[in-house]
């Protein structure tokens, strides 16, 4: 290819072809779009994470994402589907670091990653898990068939992991779901009580020095127990 007598080599090439096609207005459309669509999502979460999701308005999502009503339901045909793609979205992330107990069959190594990814959840998205603790809370209106369903069948086939891991004598005989309540319910603590944790420490989890203390603590008290 040959521009102004200059002549291009061919990864030099494929570099302005992704150039011209990332800043064609199609392109910059859809990106306006998903910005704004991630905008709302976050001014919703905290909205929510605030109100739960009978407490909570269109106008008030609109008014705090600063668009109007009708603009709002151009990106959301409602309430019910803006929440829900909110809680999916949660899920999601909250359900990526259980995998890691397919990946790695050390338990020691396994659970003291699975501990640190719960915990930087609770320091990184404080009102995802305040809005989930909404939602469990009103009795799951939502979630309840997910929670029966797929969650439910997650959890069965990671409580197998930890099973191999007891029939090897690697850790202590424990029921698999009640380690996995007790991972989650105090890694969430952080956030779901984040106002009280600092009111008694002065401190939370963005706190780098007291996030790797909590940890520590929450890690050596589970590992230690099932060693």
């Amino acid at each position: 290819m040959v521009k102004a007598g200059i002549s291009l080599k061919g990864t030099q090439v494929e570099t302005l072809k992704k150039t011209r096609v990332s800043t064609q207005p199609g392109a910059r459309r859809r990106k306006t779009f998903d910005d704004k669509r991630q905008f709302i999502l976050n001014t919703a979460l905290s909205v929510f994470s605030q109100f739960g999701f009978h407490g909570t308005t269109m106008e008030q999502i609109a008014s705090s994402a600063d668009i109007s009503k009708t603009n709002l339901f151009y990106y959301f045909k409602s309430k019910e589907a803006l929440y829900l793609t909110i809680l999916e979205n949660i899920l999601n992330d909250w359900l990526a670091p259980i995998a890691g107990f397919d990946e790695v069959d050390e338990p020691k190594t396994a659970l003291e990653n699975y501990i640190r990814l719960k915990l930087e959840l609770s320091r990184d998205q404080p009102e995802a898990s305040r809005l989930f603790c909404l939602e469990i809370i009103q009795g799951a209106p939502i979630l309840k068939n997910y929670l029966k369903g797929e969650l439910k069948n997650i959890i069965d086939e990671k409580s197998k992991v930890i099973e191999r891991w007891i029939s090897q004598e690697k850790i202590k005989p424990i029921d698999p779901v009640q380690l996995i309540f007790f991972i989650w319910s105090t890694t969430q603590h952080y956030a779901d009580f984040n106002v009280q944790i600092k009111a008694i420490t002065g401190k939370d989890l963005s706190n780098k020095k007291f996030f790797e203390e909590t940890c520590s603590a929450i890690q050596r008290l589970i590992i230690d127990g099932l060693c």
